[in-house]
């Protein structure tokens, strides 16, 4: 196969699959890493795709917000790898902040029935998760619901999280890294989630490694922000080991 063959084939993968990464696409096409970051930096410079950590995304895709349907099907295993994870870092007893995000109702979806806890959420799926929890004191924080994520956001939902101090918050991203930050594609989201993390005293970002690298348009926080990562164990060893030199650890599962 010719590299424009290739590079044809690298960007149709791009475009259906939403990411692509250097190690797989090597894997695929029988060729050697080097020779597919040469392929993904002409891709780049032609404006087809955008070259994140890893891997490249589609041109476009920047400031794309998939569906709730699509973000629940994507990396579904490594989510829920790390929603069970995540359990260890309820508190036994005491208040937490879920924010609107799919690996994060699905840790609301593992939370033992018998859990005695004050959960606050901004999140129409997450709050369904936890409404038969007898034991469980359910604050749905409301506000104008997006359609796109079904998550609260605007004046009323600020003004709630600006009255409370929680134990921990469980944070969702579109996207992170120690460049960046922490982003997602909506202004709106954005500000919301930067109130929950100002409402929490210790900050656990849940986010499978495909996020990694991903830049979108509003910002809301440093990933210094963060006290513990919990991530998959695609994201490498030497950039967890980065990102922990920095001041947050991070959990690979």
């Amino acid at each position: 196969m010719y590299a424009p063959e290739r590079q044809q084939e690298i960007l149709r993968l791009a475009r259906d699959g939403g990411r692509v990464d250097v190690l797989s696409l090597a894997e695929e096409f029988k060729v050697t890493a080097e020779t597919i970051r040469r392929d993904l930096k002409a891709l780049d410079r032609a404006g087809l795709v955008r070259r994140v950590h890893g891997g490249a995304i589609p041109a476009g895709r920047l400031d794309f917000e998939p569906d709730l349907a699509e973000r629940e099907s994507t990396a579904a295993d490594e989510k829920d790898r790390i929603a069970h994870a995540a359990l260890a870092e309820l508190p036994a007893e005491g208040s937490i902040v879920l924010d609107a995000g799919s690996t994060v109702a699905r840790l609301a979806a593992v939370i033992p029935v018998e859990s005695e806890l004050t959960v606050v959420t901004h999140s129409l799926p997450t709050a369904a998760r936890l409404a038969d929890h007898p034991n469980v004191q359910l604050h749905l924080v409301g506000g104008r619901v997006r359609h796109r994520t079904r998550a609260a956001v605007d004046a009323w939902a600020l003004r709630a999280y600006g009255e409370i101090r929680a134990d921990v918050v469980f944070l969702a991203a579109n996207g992170f890294s120690a460049e960046s930050g922490l982003t997602t594609p909506d202004l709106a989201e954005a500000a919301v989630k930067r109130a929950a993390v100002a409402a929490a005293r210790r900050v656990v970002l849940l986010a499978d490694s495909g996020k990694h690298g991903q830049e979108h348009f509003a910002r809301f926080g440093d990933l210094s922000d963060v006290d513990l990562l919990v991530t998959d164990d695609g994201l490498d060893r030497e950039t967890a080991a980065a990102i922990e030199a920095a001041g947050t650890e991070v959990l690979r599962v």
